[in-house]
């Protein structure tokens, strides 16, 4: 708690030396320029603590001592009055709300463009071209600010995520799409895979993982990314083609996370929660220890611990883990434990996309797929109806509902009440649930592995990367309707679908490993009232006996319990090396800043995902857990897009007074006031509602 206030504390303050410096570049511009500065305020609303030269500190304003020693507020006397009664020009104050700051001129007020001043000191008697210096001071200042931010880290090192991929989304076009080079180099497999590094994008060198998720992000509507990836084995980089598509956070991505290390997050109870769910806590392993060897083979990436699994084709396997030192290094006694593993599942995908649906595949085999099962129940109508653990056994007109299948059907019913059978405890519940305007139930939803029924199946599938092709699936012949239960596979029973699974393996490998097609029995107990039993004979081909061998088995250390694997961003002491890193990282941030705009006009970044203040504190405080280093790094980014979004042409902004000087330069009179008037209030109340609108969804993510 103190470390997060402190971070807090932190971040506020790097807020403030960022406006702090944008309004001391507009400050010195007036002061260079000949113009009266009246005040400088950071932050908005009424003063808290005040100084003027010649009066000192006040609490709140200074305005009742002048007004007190020269019977008039500063304003409204020249600056000969004001030196004749010791009395400074500049009132400098701090203000209650920390949402900005101003330095207010002689002749120049926002809310008011005709309260303007003859004197020699005013800021519209000032030449147009020094006014345009002083309207742009605060941007360059907070460029400025950027570069030396940048320089500072890159002297002495900025972590990133390597552009190692991690896991792929088989739902996602990186999982989907093969390299147009993949026959010239002998590759056979579909997508990226975990370990390929992603070296070039569009033609652009890629240093970070971050690069790859901005270029991704960033990418126009329609555009397809040129990626080249250097995969371990082959001998010349791959090409791959990929399309970015919308993913769960809203943002245009390409269905990839980058590569682990082989050491734990060590912060949070996230962590610590799984390794004892999968039952590590209880032999000592906790949250920032190191894998440091799996099959009797030291370890150092998680995609290596990945490749052991698989290699061991099934047999649990021996790690060894160790606490690490400040530095990194193992520390202590090791601790040996052998870790459970499982067999993954097909990707099934929909021949006939579900409207409305986003992801429309399933896990499963041959066609068959699991029951939903429902995980979390959020606060809502549905609360005191659903429980943790149903099983969705019907949900309106569909008997053995899919996880597609249900999102569509809720969909249909969003705003209203639908009717659902599910196993609870064994038993079958009938009630009524409330889908909300979206077409949701407001809870998480699983799969009911741990049980032997199925969902209804696929007779008719999707191929991954195909253009609209389909084929039947292996069970399209078989007379088996959803909440079917299988009970056996030739003599092998079964219990739930990972022995299922395991159970087509085994009774598969002969024809596997002389590459025939196969015949299997499965013993299937019907949903009937009477609970017939039958006995099926399944047909499998060559490349569907295949299809089963190439299922890869796991373990339960998901990888998203390991830390990235690090690059280092570094200048090596090169002081010029660090300038040219900045000017690169600044210009960079501006660009990006400019295209985040351009793409929610264009609708691919969506203003939920934009920060508010509220949201930028937060993922700062964050940032400052990591180091100093991080922190110096996130002031600089804010620093550049501080400087990009007051220099758009939004009237009431630095941006929009530069319009309006431009405009005077053209005319020989600035706007109109009437015109200045309506537009000040027009960008004032744009800038209110994006305020709002993001701070809402700072709040919701907060909460939520």
């Amino acid at each position: 708690m103190f470390e997060t206030g402190f971070n807090l504390v932190l971040i506020v303050l790097g807020f403030g030396v960022l406006i702090f410096v944008h309004e001391a570049g507009h400050f010195l511009a007036a002061k260079w320029a000949g113009i009266r500065t009246e005040v400088f305020a950071i932050g908005m609303g009424t003063a808290v603590v005040s100084w003027r030269k010649g009066i000192g500190f006040a609490w709140g304003s200074t305005h009742d001592r002048v007004v007190a020693r020269a019977g008039r507020a500063a304003h409204e006397l020249s600056r000969e009055q004001l030196e004749q009664y010791e009395i400074g020009c500049t009132e400098y104050s701090l203000r209650w709300l920390p949402i900005g700051g101003f330095v207010k001129m002689l002749g120049q007020d926002d809310a008011d463009p005709s309260n303007v001043s003859t004197d020699p000191g005013s800021y519209n008697v000032c030449p147009i071209g020094k006014r345009m210096v002083v309207v742009s001071a605060g941007v360059v200042a907070n460029i400025l600010l950027a570069i030396g931010l940048f320089i500072v880290a890159f002297m002495i090192g900025v972590q990133s995520e390597m552009p190692v991929v991690g896991e792929v989304s088989s739902r996602m076009p990186a999982g989907t799409v093969r390299a147009v080079n993949a026959d010239a180099l002998g590759v056979t497999t579909v997508g990226l895979k975990p370990g390929d590094v992603i070296t070039r994008i569009d033609g652009k060198p890629v240093r970070t993982f971050v690069d790859v998720r901005i270029a991704s992000a960033m990418a126009r509507p329609g555009h397809v990314l040129s990626i080249e990836v250097d995969r371990p084995g082959v001998t010349e980089p791959l090409l791959f083609r990929i399309e970015p598509e919308k993913d769960a956070t809203g943002l245009l991505g390409i269905g990839i996370d980058p590569g682990r290390s082989n050491r734990l997050y060590d912060d949070g109870e996230f962590v610590r929660e799984i390794l004892q769910e999968i039952g590590l806590a209880e032999s000592g392993v906790v949250p920032g220890m190191q894998l440091i060897a799996a099959g009797g083979k030291p370890l150092e990436t998680y995609e290596q611990f990945r490749s052991i699994v698989r290699e061991l084709d099934g047999k649990p396997v021996a790690t060894v883990w160790s606490a690490v030192d400040g530095s990194g290094r193992p520390t202590g006694d090791a601790i040996a434990l052998d870790v459970d593993v499982s067999l993954t599942y097909q990707v099934l995908w929909y021949a006939q996309p579900i409207p409305e649906v986003e992801q429309n595949v399933e896990p499963g085999l041959l066609g068959l797929t699991p029951l939903v099962r429902i995980g979390t129940v959020h606060r809502g109508p549905n609360q005191d109806v659903l429980q943790t653990g149903d099983v969705i056994l019907r949900i309106g007109s569909i008997d053995g509902p899919r996880s597609a299948q249900l999102r569509g059907e809720l969909a249909r019913w969003r705003g209203g009440e639908i009717e659902m059978v599910l196993l609870r405890d064994g038993r079958e519940v009938q009630l009524t649930a409330d889908v909300d305007r979206k077409g949701h139930l407001n809870i998480e939803i699983g799969h009911a592995w741990d049980l032997p029924l199925i969902a209804e199946p696929m007779t008719r599938l999707g191929v991954a990367g195909s253009d609209g092709e389909s084929i039947d699936s292996p069970v399209a012949g078989l007379m088996l309707m959803g909440r079917s239960r299988i009970d056996a596979v030739n003599d092998t029973p079964v219990t739930d679908w990972s022995s299922l699974n395991d159970a087509l393996r085994r009774n598969t490998q002969v024809a596997l490993l002389a590459g025939e097609s196969a015949s299997i029995t499965l013993t299937v107990t019907h949903p009937t009232p009477g609970r017939e039993s039958e006995t099926m004979i399944l047909e499998l081909s060559a490349d569907e006996v295949a299809g089963l061998g190439e299922l890869v088995w796991t373990s339960d250390l998901s990888p998203y319990l390991f830390e990235p694997l690090y690059t280092t961003l570094t200048a090596s002491g090169n002081p010029a090396r660090a300038a040219v890193m900045g000017f690169q990282e600044t210009w960079k941030v501006v660009v990006m800043t400019y295209l985040t705009i351009d793409r929610l006009v264009r609708g691919s970044v969506g203003v939920e995902q934009i920060r508010g203040p509220v949201g930028i504190v937060h993922i700062g405080a964050q940032v400052a857990d990591r180091g100093f280093t991080y922190l110096v790094f996130f002031l600089g980014i804010i620093s550049v897009n501080l400087a990009v979004i007051n220099f758009l042409p939004i009237p009431i902004v630095d941006g929009g007074l530069f319009l309006f000087l431009i405009y005077e330069k053209l005319k020989g009179n600035p706007p109109p006031p009437a015109f200045q008037n309506a537009a000040t209030i027009l960008g004032m109340a744009l800038i209110a509602t994006v305020l709002l609108v993001v701070t809402w969804n700072d709040l919701v993510r907060l909460v939520g």
